[in-house]
């Protein structure tokens, strides 16, 4: 990978069809944007809706920048979408072979999620990994991966989780943050590669959004 298809990976999930979505947004229920009962005027209530977009885009983004590295490391990328015994349809974050050993991977942004979220996390990760445990037994392998080193709000909680979910169906678990999964994988160098492209591409962008569309109609 280099600097110009990583920004290409970011760009597409961020920015892409950012405005179209938000147009039928305010087409379809204007009054999420003009109601009467908001704290906001309607520009700001926009910018808003775009920036808290961003976020979520960014995390879609970021599960692609790892996938497309796990190919260029040469492991086989299996298909993301697990069935469950009850026909339930999952999505996996990463799921890859190497040697044999099926791994897989449930990713997010940061670890600052509350009480509630932290256990659904959780429940969402053994689901997962019971599924995919009828499938390979010992050969499975789950991690948990929070990207922002910066935050490991729920660090003990998760690695206790983790621990009692390993013990229960005898496979290797590990939780993750930021360059600790470039270690994992061999490559701590890439990390460094990702900082450094992840701020060249920071100092590009405009300090706040532009909302006025006429300024680029297409």
């Amino acid at each position: 990978m280099d600097y110009k298809n990583f920004c290409f990976i970011l760009n597409k999930h961020i920015f892409e069809s950012e405005k179209k979505e938000l147009l039928i947004k305010i087409a379809e229920k204007p009054e999420r944007f003009i109601g009467l009962f908001r704290p906001t005027k309607p520009g700001a209530k926009i910018l808003q809706y775009i920036l808290q977009s961003h976020e979520i885009r960014f995390g879609d983004a970021f599960e692609e920048l790892i996938e497309e590295i796990l190919r260029e490391l040469e492991y086989s990328i299996l298909d993301k979408s697990i069935i469950t015994e009850n026909g339930e349809i999952l999505s996996l974050d990463q799921y890859y072979e190497s040697k044999g050993i099926y791994y897989f991977i449930e990713q997010k942004i940061r670890d600052d999620h509350d009480s509630t979220k932290k256990r659904g996390q959780i429940s969402n990760f053994e689901a997962k990994l019971e599924t995919l445990y009828k499938k390979h037994k010992n050969k499975l392998v789950g991690i948990m991966y929070f990207i922002d080193p910066d935050l490991s709000k729920n660090k003990n909680y998760y690695l206790s989780a983790l621990k009692r979910i390993s013990e229960f169906y005898g496979v290797r678990t590990f939780l993750l943050y930021g360059k600790e999964l470039f270690d994992y994988l061999g490559k701590p160098d890439l990390w460094k590669q990702i900082l450094l492209w992840l701020k060249q591409w920071k100092d590009e962008l405009p300090e706040i959004p532009e909302i006025d569309f006429d300024k680029i109609p297409e």
